[in-house]
């Protein structure tokens, strides 16, 4: 069930992106479709009985068996980190077409672009 509600997100995500046409929107459409990725792989990786492997007690906590892997949590909190300076990026972009056309709309742009 959570799987289709995740896949259902990246596909808002990704129909926002087509059928829109204000950039704003489209980068908001791009937040929402690699929020929808993220929460993807968050769902895989969920197993229960798994413990933190943390170093404050490692006799009792190697005793309790199964360690949860971090890396698939440094991948994801560097997936979002990456996600987050991108759409930074794209807004300064958009900040930037902003103030030279009166519309963000992107079939206004396209028509009055001039090379």
């Amino acid at each position: 069930m959570i799987e289709a509600c995740v896949f259902a997100t990246v596909l808002c995500g990704f129909f926002g992106l087509i059928l829109k046409r204000n950039l704003v929107m489209k980068i908001i459409a791009m937040d929402v479709m690699s929020t929808g990725t993220i929460a993807y792989y968050v769902a895989i990786a969920a197993r229960g009985g798994k413990i933190a492997p943390l170093a404050s007690n490692p006799e009792a906590t190697l005793a309790r068996g199964a360690f949860a892997d971090p890396v698939p949590q440094a991948v994801i909190l560097t997936a979002i980190v990456i996600g987050f300076s991108i759409q930074a990026l794209m807004l300064v972009g958009v900040m930037k077409l902003a103030h030279d056309n009166p519309t963000l709309e992107t079939e206004a742009i396209e028509r009055s672009y001039r090379p």
